[in-house]
């Protein structure tokens, strides 16, 4: 009998043993085959991922043998849930079910696991959009209370969170951590730098409108380019050529056309990084410590139907009827997004860095026998109201979401994934692979410069200082789900002109105003929204702070830069 029980512990010894050294294998062969290029050396990535194998023990220990996370299909969570959990199930032992849904369908499963207080999932990347929502419920879990109590033993000492360019978007006003960021990209500026170089098309320009043809620094410039473009230049190569473009079908995408920080880039908001302060760039007021929710509408102290944000909605809907593609106006963002790859849009004001992996494919219309693009990107120009030091555009920060009261080792298992995924064994390949990227190293590293005369200005951008003014939306937004939903809808009736501009922001305001009193009444965990009381519009308009006052002139003269000069700029240490 003893020998028998002798013989088992060798054999189950020996079994450990092996499982042990295939984790270490598995490592191995991951570090060579795919965790290259690396701002770790080898030996260090290797040290990391053993740091991976030791906590994924403990845990399998206790029973935890799998687990599903979500978050929105890009490229960059494509490459996570197709290659990167495989990696993270053959080196830990712990198995990923990592789906993939609509960006929509995340918040609405995120919003069902809120009221129900279930967690749907063991780990969430949610955009840090939903910052304001996860600080007040109480309903999500704070990772800098995490890291320092229960989840010490299962956090990387590697995870170096300094080196993360997104946590200031991720962390709420009590000043701690409620998400990892995972990736991110901006809004920028798109253009065709090879039109804009052609002498004729300069001299052209030049002669019309007694300015250079180059980026445009106002929204004045970007209209004179549009009208130069579509009206003037007509044709290139025997195609027709369009100097804007855009998408207005009544659909959810076009409430991000607008909160994905359209008023702010025509000066809505007060001055402020990473957000307005106290008007935001949704247009809502908080009060001092930027806490509690005040009101959207002009009479509560807003900023939503101020001239601004009309001046900013008639813009939009303006350039897209007279200078965009006519079938712009029935399209969808995602049936929008590919189009400027076709080679007949000059310019595009408001456009994802997310695009950039399907804009540099060999043999598009866009891009040069050699590889290199035709186009680059750039700072979007500013409309007439915005003010140094207010928020330039957006960024989007996907990031990693926990719920409190969820099974501590799921989400202890589903922490550990999240740091692999972003660790720096791994994370400047997923930014080679998605281009949105979230480490300062990786930005900085070898492999990057490399990369950048392919990538149109990416690098150039996400290295200067200009990145920091591109953030998402803040905190004063109370609830996401329940806010976002009312501006596609809103928007949508000034498109097809039943409603004017004005007439559709000041439903928006009033309706927004409603939620936020409803919330008020409904109880948060903390800072719940109260509304200021109404009073006449006219005693909040100011020339001092949000809502400004309307400008007597809202088309001053355009400006532009050279994208040489712009680059010597970032270079340089400045924002433009």
């Amino acid at each position: 009998m003893k020998l028998r029980y002798s013989v088992l512990a060798v054999a189950m010894g020996c079994a450990l043993a092996t499982q042990g050294w295939a984790d270490e294998a598995a490592a191995k062969k991951w570090i060579d085959s795919e965790f290259q290029p690396s701002t770790l050396s080898k030996a260090q990535q290797t040290a990391e991922l053993k740091w991976f194998i030791d906590a994924a023990k403990k845990l399998q220990a206790k029973g935890v043998k799998e687990i599903s996370v979500v978050s929105e299909t890009i490229t960059t969570h494509e490459y996570e849930s197709k290659t990167l959990a495989k990696a993270f199930e053959e080196i830990t032992g712990i198995k990923v079910k990592h789906d993939l849904i609509q960006e929509g369908d995340v918040v609405e499963k995120l919003q069902t696991s809120m009221q129900s207080g279930k967690s749907i999932y063991d780990g969430w990347i949610t955009d840090s959009d939903l910052i304001g929502t996860h600080y007040r419920y109480g309903k999500i879990m704070n990772l800098t209370d995490y890291m320092a109590g229960a989840g010490k033993e299962w956090t990387n000492p590697g995870l170096d969170l300094k080196d993360f360019i997104g946590t200031s978007f991720t962390t709420a006003p009590d000043k701690k951590l409620y998400q990892l960021p995972d990736q991110q990209f901006a809004n920028l500026y798109w253009f065709r730098a090879d039109l804009f170089a052609r002498q004729d098309l300069k001299d052209k320009f030049k002669a019309k409108y007694g300015y250079d043809l180059g980026v445009p620094l106002n929204w004045s410039a970007y209209e004179d380019i549009a009208e130069f473009f579509t009206n003037d230049v007509k044709n290139i190569d025997g195609k027709p050529i369009y100097g804007h473009m855009d998408y207005g079908k009544k659909d959810p995408s076009l409430g991000w056309r607008f909160t994905d920080a359209w008023l702010s880039m025509a000066g809505s908001a007060d001055i402020g990084i990473p957000n307005g302060k106290p008007v935001d760039e949704w247009g809502i007021r908080a009060s001092a410590d930027g806490c509690t929710p005040q009101g959207a509408s002009v009479a509560r102290g807003g900023a939503t139907n101020s001239p601004a944000a009309v001046y900013a909605l008639t813009k939009y809907i303006d350039w897209m009827k007279k200078y965009s593609p006519k079938e712009a106006i029935g399209m969808t963002f995602g049936e929008a997004g590919p189009v400027p790859a076709q080679g007949q849009i000059a310019q595009q004001i408001f456009w994802y860095t997310a695009f950039t992996a399907d804009m540099v494919k060999p043999g598009l219309p866009v891009v040069n026998a050699d590889g290199t693009p035709k186009w680059r990107m750039a700072p979007g120009p500013n409309g007439p109201y915005w003010k140094q030091g207010m928020q330039n555009g957006y960024q989007d920060v996907g990031s990693w979401t926990f719920f409190k009261g969820h099974d501590a080792n799921k989400v202890a298992a589903a922490w550990l994934y999240a740091q692999f995924v972003t660790a720096k064994t791994t994370s400047l390949k997923k930014t080679m692979v998605g281009l949105t990227p979230i480490r300062e190293s990786d930005i900085r590293s070898d492999a990057m410069t490399a990369m950048a005369p392919k990538l149109g200005g990416l690098v150039e951008f996400y290295r200067s200082p200009a990145r920091v003014a591109w953030t998402p939306t803040g905190t004063n937004v109370p609830d996401y789900p329940k806010l976002a939903q009312l501006w596609w809808k809103n928007v949508a009736v000034a498109v097809t002109g039943e409603k004017t501009p004005q007439a559709a922001m000041d439903n928006l305001a009033n309706e927004m105003d409603d939620v936020m009193a409803r919330l008020e009444r409904s109880g948060m965990a903390v800072c719940p929204p109260k509304l200021n009381p109404k009073q006449d519009p006219s005693k909040w308009l100011s020339d001092k702070g949000a809502p400004w006052a309307k400008l007597a002139n809202e088309k001053p003269k355009g400006e532009t830069i050279a994208y040489d000069a712009l680059l010597n700029a970032w270079k340089a240490g400045k924002a433009r």
